[in-house]
């Protein structure tokens, strides 16, 4: 799961820039209409997913059930949300709740199954918890108004993108190690290989 989150390091920075993007929009535009609240939060949701989907597909057989059920979730809330742009404050912070509880899940999933591969993972640990925090709250809150959710699924937002950037940064690190072990056991191996 590292190599493949090591080759691709590129897709948790692309989701990152996205989150914080979004995050930015909802808190300075708070006044946006639910409606148009709801369309930039379906397709952040869904473009979410369907990285998320492809981080599935590449990834090696073993490790793909938290990418799969993330990329499903993601895609399949985005798509609600983008085919009912007219559902109440309500239905939309708990459709929120719902998907930021299902994230944070899962990114403590693997950040469970990355704890022996890489030293950096309570920065996924730390993603999940505050999903996982963030939509208990929201589901307890959920008649707060337009402006407020906005302004909190902003804020959401950045920290997740924040979070997503610095784990893509030290993922890469983790490729330039690889890459340079597999340079060094190559170049040792054609070494020992040489005839004398």
């Amino acid at each position: 799961m590292l190599d493949y989150l090591a080759r691709h390091w590129w897709v948790l920075t692309v989701r990152g820039a996205i989150a914080v993007l979004f995050g930015l929009c909802a808190i300075f535009w708070p006044d946006l209409t639910l409606i148009l609240l709801a369309i930039f939060f379906g397709a952040y949701i869904l473009v979410d997913g369907l990285f998320a989907g492809v981080s599935a597909f590449r990834a090696e057989s073993g490790n793909r059930a938290p990418f799969v059920v993330a990329g499903i979730a993601g895609i399949g809330f985005g798509l609600i949300v983008l085919s009912w742009p007219q559902i109440t404050v309500v239905a939309m912070a708990l459709l929120f709740a719902a998907w930021a509880i299902v994230t944070g899940v899962f990114q403590l999933v693997a950040a469970v199954k990355l704890r022996k591969e890489i030293s950096d993972e309570w920065l996924l640990v730390l993603g999940g918890v505050l999903s996982v925090l963030f939509g208990v709250l929201v589901a307890l809150m959920p008649m707060v108004g337009v402006v407020v959710i906005a302004f909190v699924i902003g804020a959401y937002a950045i920290a997740t993108g924040v979070l997503l950037i610095g784990l893509s940064l030290r993922v890469r690190k983790a490729d330039k190690a690889i890459q340079a072990h597999r340079a060094g056991e190559v170049g040792g191996t054609a070494e020992g290989g040489a005839p004398a």
